[in-house]
């Protein structure tokens, strides 16, 4: 039998880990979980550099892959906690560094990092798969076109900075998008304020950012009745009386969006027409204001059937007028849009709201 030539590449060839599986074919990358494995060693160099380790440091890595970037954070940190869901790339990272001195500094462990209970950590390096436009998203500024309530959080609870982009070409099998380094640093000390409550009023404010305040609250009855509901609570928590019952003068119309602002809200409307919505805010309504949207369908009975003359009730006038008071009084934010607010407005609006009851969680 002849023998079988050798390759002519076989003396160049890499002693990577991931080159040795992908030649042999032991397994294929797994691009569901974003196995796009980072080649370029000096982009996973600029990484670590850009995350400023100390020699203390105790880093969480999230998807470690085959260690590309591992082996560089193990150069400059005390410890690795490195998270792996795939058991596979886990068996090849812990090859990478069996007999070496880095095996007693890195800890890995198979799971989902959301469903793992972690260890103390000092700073976390993830080479997760997201869209550079995420990154963008994260970074950017009100009156960006990318601007969303993503922008506003994130900005809220840290420092983002990006840092660089980085090419497809640069990950093996190369992603279908472009990606990006980004940088976020938690503020110290933490903002005072409730996580629940500031993302109760920015899902509010930002179910259409091209919208005004105004008809944010007063242009979906779902989230009048959302408002009411927590200001009931509140009160009931706080020894608040409530003087309920059907108010003087009878029944009135339910609010649409085309009844709040006039011509403007046919002019927002035709604005919104055929443009898609942010990727941060799909699907991302809150449920009660779809199950709400759904019960007052249904009282409506259907398309093309008059909706029914109903009293909204002393609590609920009394609601209407307290964030009235607030968008046009107190914060003159009612004809802003939320797409070219910044932290101190929404963080104003958020304090004017608890001032006169009114709660987002």
């Amino acid at each position: 039998m002849p023998k079988v030539k050798a390759s002519k590449r076989n003396g160049s060839a890499s002693s990577s880990p991931y080159t040795a599986v992908a030649k042999n074919n032991i397994f294929k990358m797994n691009t569901d979980l974003g196995q796009h494995i980072l080649k370029n060693p000096g982009v996973a160099q600029a990484i670590v550099d850009k995350a400023d380790l100390k020699q203390s440091d105790v880093v969480l890595e999230v998807g470690p892959g085959t260690g590309n970037l591992t082996v560089k954070i193990l150069e400059k940190a005390k410890k690795v906690i490195a998270v792996e869901m795939d058991p596979r790339m886990a068996a090849e990272l812990t090859k990478r560094v069996q007999g070496k001195p880095e095996e007693k500094r890195l800890d890995v462990m198979l799971g989902d990092v959301i469903k793992t209970e972690l260890p103390y950590f000092d700073v976390c390096i993830s080479n997760t798969p997201y869209q550079r436009e995420f990154a963008l998203r994260l970074v950017a500024r009100p009156g960006d076109a990318l601007y969303c309530r993503l922008s506003v959080n994130a900005q809220m609870w840290a420092k983002v900075t990006h840092i660089m982009k980085v090419s497809k070409n640069n990950f093996k099998p190369p992603p279908l998008v472009e990606s990006s380094v980004v940088r976020l640093e938690p503020k110290r000390p933490r903002p005072q304020i409730s996580y629940e409550e500031w993302d109760g009023l920015l899902r509010i404010v930002f179910v259409r950012k091209n919208r005004t305040i105004r008809a944010g609250f007063f242009g979906t009855r779902a989230v009048m009745a959302l408002v009411e509901r927590n200001y009931r609570t509140w009160c009931a928590q706080n020894d608040v009386p409530l003087e309920d019952g059907p108010t003087v003068g009878g029944d009135s119309e339910p609010m649409d969006l085309d009844d709040v602002g006039g011509p403007e809200a046919e002019d927002e409307d035709e604005e919104w027409n055929g443009i898609i919505e942010d990727e941060c805010e799909v699907d991302d309504t809150p449920a009660f204001f779809k199950e709400e949207a759904a019960r007052l369908a249904r009282i409506s009975g259907g398309k093309g059937k008059s909706k029914p003359r109903h009293s909204r009730g002393k609590v609920a006038e009394l609601v209407r007028e307290k964030v009235r008071r607030v968008l046009e009084d107190e914060t003159g934010l009612a004809d802003r849009r939320a797409g070219k607010c910044d932290e101190g407005d929404f963080l104003k609006l958020l304090w004017a709201f608890n001032k006169e009851g009114i709660h987002f969680s």
